[in-house]
């Protein structure tokens, strides 16, 4: 006789078991309907399953983060069901949900066109109208294998092969004809799935992940609960497309990749002018906040790093030279040894403490060519690490610090929207637990302060130290993990560095990992496209292009061009015989923040006349104004 607790905390006791299905209708009609799955003392579970105990039951809908997973799950398994009654002899690999949507695994020959990719939704559309019914059946292994390769699914086979022997073995069916090997739980029929779905691209993807395995299609799709959200979420998809940043480089002719350096930018003069402007304005931040700028060589020989304990852990990811005296050096795939061999310069005093140590270094991490996207992942990258040398009593307020620097920062940039995720210890960590305690409630202490929306994530810190990761929301509503500031308790120690205390005798200090921009080349990306390239007018790398309307007016435009150049602004001047209207619809792609015209009549009277990107309306005042309204709207925020 189970007695049920319902999330409300109401029980209610039943004289036999009971499905979830009953649950559901005995609770309320309108539950009944809108059921997709139930939780179980913690565990998801399909309708169908029998509760036979006492047991804690959280009926979940569409309202629900799980239940919109599940809608998901079944929506990719309709989908192969879809490819496997249109493209018979397709073989299905692994489907799972994925944020905002799913993806399915294919071993097809043919490749799949955009033309199939609308046959399938159609398909989906009419196995959803069927409403198909769910079944879940329990398969012993040698069953499962012998099935699978029975009905010429190779790659279904292996995966059972690679289960835990002591696992269950679970395999849905939809309808009567399909099947496929999955945890679950599932929608009790297709029916419930609904139709705000849509497939959105085909790629390749290695089985396993392995680039020596065979090469499989991915079919990816978004589900959502309503067709509304569908709309949201493809109106979100086509802006995005819009700011796409490598779309948006190569109009701006910012920057380029190439194959003989994969992962690696080729910046070309606004690209890098664009980059420079970012290093000068974290400088000054950082020079007013008490940071001493340093700089460390980028190759390191193999000893430090096995010092450091990153051969060991990070050892695959770096690139490493061999030189004909037989010694092995690493290109640095972060800055923190370099960092601490300039501490250990010199005997440190609690007096010296703490101690701010920066570094704009180029760093570079083997990363799969498969993973490598724009400038938002690549193996070389620039980051704006600093490094907080301080003892145990200052790790509050150093936190504080950094995080009120952070969020002045993201202000500066555009960026008012920031999320923060805290990690604390996990089971396998370094370190005293005292240290310990210290360390996460100075970081939940900053976040406190801060009154900023944040998350735990429990167990989740570096095996070193308690960390928090600062998240940016940009102007169409994605989430960029961009600056991290991470305790310490590690390193300083194992690289021998330390300090006199007030008691005369050396300790080891605390050191704060802090990275603001994260890496300068990802925090471009992420420029770009919240701004979908109009950048501010002090960050950007082309601010004004003087454009005379003929001939005869370029003296006048060339002066003015010099007049703004020698007052730092970046600015152009554009003297070819071309239409007017032509030179501003180009500088404008160009995303140009100003296009300043000088005719005849600007010449009579000593003014200008300008357009500002994005808007139709033209403006006339005097070059004198002009001018010293560039020089004020080009002055870093630093206040």
């Amino acid at each position: 006789m189970p007695q049920i607790q319902l999330l409300d905390g109401k029980k209610i006791s039943f004289a036999k078991s009971i499905s979830g299905f009953e649950l559901s209708k005995k609770i309320s009609k309108s539950l009944e309907k809108s059921a997709l799955i139930m939780e179980v003392d913690g565990k998801l579970k399909d309708l169908s399953h029998e509760i036979t105990k006492d047991s804690n039951v959280r009926i979940i809908t569409s309202k629900d983060k799980e239940g919109l997973e599940v809608i998901r799950h079944d929506a990719a398994h309709i989908m192969a069901m879809a490819v496997q009654e249109l493209f018979p002899g397709t073989q299905v690999t692994i489907g799972p949900v994925i944020e905002n949507g799913f993806y399915y695994d294919f071993a097809r020959k043919e490749p799949f066109t955009s033309d199939d990719l609308t046959n399938i939704e159609k398909k989906m559309s009419e196995i959803i109208d069927r409403d198909v019914k769910t079944r879940r059946e329990v398969w012993n292994r040698d069953k499962a294998i012998n099935h699978f390769k029975k009905i010429g699914e190779k790659y279904k086979a292996e995966i059972i092969e690679s289960i835990p022997k002591n696992e269950e073995l679970s395999v849905y069916h939809h309808g009567d004809t399909w099947h496929d090997l999955c945890r679950g739980p599932h929608l009790s029929s297709s029916s419930k799935i609904g139709k705000a779905f849509k497939l959105t691209k085909v790629s390749g993807a290695y089985w396993r992940g392995d680039s020596n395995n065979e090469m499989l299609q991915r079919i990816y799709g978004t589900c959502w609960s309503s067709k509304k959200e569908l709309d949201d979420y493809l109106h979100r998809l086509e802006e995005a497309e819009k700011r796409d940043h490598r779309k948006l480089g190569k109009e701006m002719d910012l920057f380029h990749f190439r194959e003989e350096s994969p992962g690696s930018v080729f910046w070309h003069e606004k690209g890098w002018l664009l980059f420079q402007r970012l290093i000068e304005y974290m400088r000054m931040k950082q020079r007013l906040a008490g940071y001493k700028e340093i700089n460390t060589p980028e190759l390191l020989d193999k000893s430090l790093w096995e010092k450091s304990g990153h051969w060991e852990k990070f050892g695959e990811h770096m690139f490493t030279s061999e030189t004909p005296d037989e010694k092995t050096f690493a290109v640095k795939p972060m800055n923190c040894p370099g960092c601490v061999q300039v501490f250990n310069q010199g005997l440190k005093s609690y007096r010296d403490l703490p101690l701010k140590l920066s570094e704009f270094g180029k760093v570079h991490r083997y990363e799969p060519s498969g993973a490598l996207h724009g400038l938002l992942r690549v193996r070389a990258f620039t980051q704006d690490d600093a490094h907080i040398f301080c003892t145990e009593d200052q790790i509050t307020e150093e936190s504080l610090s950094v995080t009120k620097l952070i969020l002045e920062i993201y202000k500066d940039l555009g960026f008012k929207n920031v999320i923060l995720k805290y990690s604390d210890r996990p089971e396998k960590r370094v370190g005293d637990d005292s240290v310990w305690d210290k360390s996460e409630a100075a970081l939940l202490t900053a976040i406190k302060k801060s009154k900023l929306e944040y998350t735990i994530n429990k167990g989740e810190g570096a095996f070193y130290g308690p960390k928090i990761e600062f998240v940016l929301r940009d102007a169409i509503g994605r989430d960029w993990q961009c600056g991290t500031l991470q305790v310490d308790l590690n390193l300083p120690g194992r690289l021998g560095a330390s300090y006199v205390a007030k008691d005369g005798n050396k300790k080891v200090p605390v050191m704060l990992h802090r990275a603001l921009f994260g890496s300068l080349e990802r925090f471009i990306g992420i420029l770009i496209e919240n701004y979908a390239g109009k950048l501010p007018f002090w960050l950007s790398p082309s601010q004004v292009m003087v454009c005379s309307i003929a001939e005869d007016n370029n003296q006048y435009a060339k002066k003015l061009f010099e007049d703004l150049f020698k007052e730092g602004i970046k600015c152009s001047v554009d003297l070819r015989n071309e239409k007017i209207s032509y030179k501003i619809r180009e500088h404008s792609i160009a995303k140009i923040p100003y296009i300043v015209v000088c005719g005849k009549k600007e010449i009579n009277d000593n003014t200008v006349t300008i357009r500002k990107l994005g808007s139709e309306k033209q403006e006339t005042i005097k070059r004198e104004i002009l001018i010293n309204n560039m020089i004020q709207e080009n002055k870093l925020p630093l206040n």
